[in-house]
């Protein structure tokens, strides 16, 4: 599985910099952001250290959606405080969800907000999962560089487990689940219920592969009697 590191709209190129070096020490290479060219300033490169081949590599995007286009998986990082969704995952917990996935997914990314406001309630519908670093003070004072070393140095262990591809990827598993599960709602009359619909978001972000199976074959089930 490829990770990717996604920063939204940094402002501080130092933030960015502490980013890319945080990646090299742990082994992850892919970085996008989003709306900023902070990592084009000498800032950025100064405080990356070495991890100079990481700022050349970056790529770009005018929208979160378009950073994810490729992405199986999205795991959005977040406050908890300010979380629409209620259901997310420490550090700890995420590693598990993203081994579980390893042989089914191919492309992940792991989303960063803005240093002074994180993430809009629109990009955070775009996660699959979300996970926040749990503190003993309330106020969050952790800065961006310091979240993404955070999650690198957790997630670390993903790079270096080799796990066996499967023959054919099912890495729309997820994505299918959701637009039946979206249909059914219509054919319900309850797609308006946005309590349900964010509970379900969240539910199914956290599914496992054997999970999602036995999920689409109980749509199906309840797609043919709704069709009689």
């Amino acid at each position: 599985m490829q990770l990717h590191i996604v920063l939204v709209a940094p402002a501080r190129p130092e933030n960015v910099g502490a980013a890319a070096r945080a990646m090299k020490t742990m082994g992850f290479t892919s970085l996008r952001i989003v709306g900023s060219e902070a990592h084009l300033q000498p800032a950025a490169r100064w405080v990356a250290h070495g991890a100079g081949d990481i700022l050349d590599a970056v790529q770009t995007f005018s929208t979160l959606e378009q950073a994810l286009a490729d992405v199986d998986f999205t795991i959005a990082t977040t406050a908890r405080s300010r979380a629409r969704f209620h259901y997310y995952c420490t550090p700890q917990q995420l590693t598990a969800q993203l081994m579980e996935r390893q042989t089914w997914m191919q492309q992940a990314a792991l989303v960063f907000g803005r240093e002074d406001s994180g993430l809009t309630n629109e990009e955070l519908e775009l996660a699959d999962l979300l996970t926040g670093v749990p503190m003993i003070n309330e106020y969050p004072s952790l800065n961006l560089g310091q979240s993404v070393m955070v999650y690198c140095y957790q997630l670390a262990e993903l790079m270096s487990v080799k796990t066996p591809q499967p023959d054919v990827a099912d890495s729309g598993q997820l994505n299918a689940l959701r637009r039946r599960m979206e249909r059914l709602l219509e054919n319900l009359e309850v797609a308006d219920d946005q309590k349900l619909c964010d509970w379900l978001h969240q539910r199914l972000g956290g599914l496992q592969q054997r999970d999602t199976v036995m999920l689409h074959t109980l749509l199906h089930d309840i797609e043919k009697k709704l069709m009689k």
